[in-house]
């Protein structure tokens, strides 16, 4: 049975960066993609942007699901947002806390993601598909794991359908996280998050403000290589292919890439995992 597969894109900010997209949409039809989601700026400073660029999917014939989140907002944004979407007949969404833009200070209607899953189970019934966060590393802002595994729990009884976790590159924390969760009553899928590894300095970056670990002898590896970017690309595709191959070997519900809005990487690591159709 062949793993199902999901893609992320953050909004163009250029028309340049919107034209490529769309190649990038159609490179990645190879893949079948179960559906596109698109990122939400901090406070919703890419509203605008993110409901273009998912309108814009879903008119070259894919499903596509915005992400949502609800710090800085009121019920009233959320439930006019909603509607647009609904109007557009888009039924999933990827629903987060977020964050609050530089210098604000007001959190807004919502305090926790659970209460904006509770909000939109509510207001738009059972027919939409409600994506959570989950962290297998666990939250970089929580002290303790248990803490965390009650925040999500508390997603998920909320109303969530299914979860995507934050990129990981240890497979160990991923399978210890899922079955806490089933310990504790969810049975709901939890997708890993995938990140492809091009440039190493910047997912380095990624990973120190998220709190994600990198295996040292990976980071050993790769700075090694110093500027030799085709090495770093063929060491990276070799470490990202291992850890979907275990995945995938664990029984996972599916992957979800973070291209970064490129396809070169995904692509190729989809047909190494036989999850790509041939040109």
């Amino acid at each position: 049975m062949t793993t199902p597969v999901s893609i992320e894109f953050f909004p163009p900010n250029t028309p340049v960066g919107t034209e490529k997209l769309k190649t990038v949409v159609q490179d990645l039809r190879a893949v079948d993609p179960q559906y596109f989601s698109v990122t939400y700026g901090a406070g919703g400073s890419t509203r605008e942007k993110t409901l273009a660029t998912v309108a814009d999917i879903a008119s070259q014939g894919f499903d596509a699901a915005p992400h949502l989140s609800c710090v800085g907002s009121t019920r009233e944004n959320i439930a006019e947002i909603l509607a647009t979407y609904r109007a557009q007949n888009i039924r999933r969404v990827v629903a987060l806390r977020g964050d609050l833009p530089s210098g604000t200070a007001t959190a807004g209607e919502f305090r926790y993601a659970a209460e904006l899953v509770r909000f939109i189970r509510e207001t738009q019934g059972e027919d939409w598909d409600i994506e959570v966060a989950a962290y297998p590393e666990y939250h970089p802002q929580q002290r303790y794991a248990a803490r965390d595994l009650q925040f999500f729990a508390d997603k998920i009884r909320a109303g969530a359908s299914g979860a995507i976790t934050q990129f990981f590159y240890n497979p160990d924390a991923y399978f210890h996280f899922v079955d806490a969760t089933k310990a504790m009553g969810v049975e709901v899928p939890i997708v890993p998050g995938i990140m492809p590894i091009n440039n190493f300095s910047r997912i380095a970056q990624f990973a120190q403000r998220d709190g994600i670990e990198i295996p040292r002898w990976v980071a050993m590896k790769m700075e090694g290589y110093l500027d030799d970017a085709a090495s770093v690309r063929a060491f990276g595709l070799d470490v990202v292919a291992q850890l979907c191959e275990r995945l995938i070997a664990g029984g996972v519900p599916g992957l979800h890439f973070y291209t970064l809005n490129q396809s070169a990487l995904t692509l190729e690591l989809c047909e190494r995992l036989g999850l790509a159709r041939k040109a």
